[in-house]
């Protein structure tokens, strides 16, 4: 299955770039998705993250995700199809 259609909830994630250069590097558990956010938990404190600004890697996998292709409900992600980059 690939990274695109997994559930990212409790695994680790990784932002290899953003528009933001503040995000960049930054990684953390994935606690909470929504259709345009991602929470990730940084130890003490958790961040929400605007999925269409930022491109990131899920459990260190080799797929890089860019948020803008993937900002629907994780329910309907699941499920759909996507194309490879």
């Amino acid at each position: 299955m690939d990274m695109y259609n997994q559930s990212w909830i409790g695994r680790s994630m990784t932002i290899t770039s953003s528009t933001d250069s503040t995000l960049t590097g930054r990684q953390g558990i994935v606690v909470d998705e929504t259709r345009n956010t991602v929470v990730l938990n940084e130890g003490e404190h958790n961040v929400v993250l605007n999925k269409a600004s930022i491109t990131f890697t899920v459990d260190n996998s080799d797929v890089v995700i860019h948020g803008a292709k993937v900002v629907q409900r994780p329910e309907d992600r699941i499920h759909r199809t996507y194309r490879k980059a």
